[in-house]
């Protein structure tokens, strides 16, 4: 039997993996695909050793190895109803004949990363993973940590982890011991900026510098205002959740903004957006400044 399992979401890709090796009776055997030689497939694929009759064979990363994963269709007849053969490869070239081959001939598992439009179903996980862990989260614990973290399955299993461990969990336990993720940084600068706070703007963007890349903060703060716009024409939470993929959660904290600003304040806005991103293209000034600048002016404008 061969089983392949690939990839971005390496979190469920890690679980599937350790569920085969739990349920199989015996030692599995761990090979570094990249460096594997067309010489050693024969032991590995084609019967049993000294030791065991069964075996569970993992190879990692074979689809690294060009030269061998270009013959490697010729073996997949090969391999022994004994061996249990388990592929794990982040990527696959889907064009490549062995893909296509590997395609009618295994058992294909692909676990994609989520986004931002997955935020329920990682508000399920969390549940889910929290009850197995012994942790109870009510509904707003369950929203915040996930708004809080995003939605990295491998950074809300170490926060649940976290919070296990103590002895009653709630909102402001949450905000106390889980650190923000950084789109939430991100929120909370935009908010300073959308209340008016023009020295809690200065003070968090000469935090973030330290260690922020400022075209990738550029980047969710424009975001942000993207949302903060389709609130402004929508005016409906979830109609535009569905329309932008953004968490519902996350644009009610926006939505006041949105009525306090109209129309044409938000235009402002999104000009002083803008004329940063403009800047920062043309590289006419630093980008700390012009994300700085263009933040004052949303500020002055409250």
């Amino acid at each position: 039997m061969i089983t392949i399992l690939t990839g971005d979401n390496s979190f469920e890709v890690e679980r599937a993996l350790e569920a085969l090796v739990t349920a199989f009776d015996g030692a599995a055997e761990k090979i570094d695909g990249s460096s594997l030689e067309l010489k050693q497939l024969p032991d590995l694929l084609m019967g049993g050793t000294l030791f065991a009759t069964k075996r569970l064979v993992i190879i990692r990363n074979l689809a690294e190895n060009k030269t061998l994963w270009a013959d490697f269709s010729d073996w997949l007849g090969r391999v022994n109803d004994d061996v249990q053969l388990v592929l794990v490869e982040a990527k696959l070239d889907k064009r490549t004949k062995t893909y296509k081959d590997l395609k009618k001939a295994a058992d294909l598992q692909e676990y994609m990363a989520w986004s931002d439009r997955d935020t329920a179903k990682a508000e399920q996980w969390v549940n889910a993973e929290a009850q197995a862990q012994g942790l109870a989260l009510d509904r707003k614990s369950t929203q915040l940590l996930v708004a809080r973290v995003g939605v990295s399955q491998w950074t809300l299993y170490h926060a649940l982890q976290k919070l296990s461990v103590l002895e009653e969990v709630s909102p402001q336990v949450i905000e106390d011991v889980i650190e923000l993720s950084p789109t939430e940084n991100v929120f909370n600068l935009f908010e300073a900026a959308l209340r008016g706070n023009s020295v809690k703007v200065q003070q968090m963007v000469t935090t973030l510098a330290l260690h922020e890349d400022p075209y990738r903060l550029f980047g969710l703060l424009s975001g942000q205002a993207f949302q903060l716009a389709a609130l402004s024409v929508a005016g409906d939470d979830a109609t535009v959740a569905k329309d932008v993929g953004a968490h519902p959660f996350a644009l009610s904290k926006l939505a006041p903004y949105a009525k306090k600003y109209g129309h044409s304040g938000i235009k402002k806005v999104i000009a002083a957006f803008a004329e940063a991103d403009s800047g920062m293209k043309n590289s006419v000034g630093e980008p700390w400044l012009l994300i700085e600048r263009a933040l004052l002016k949303v500020a002055q404008l409250s």
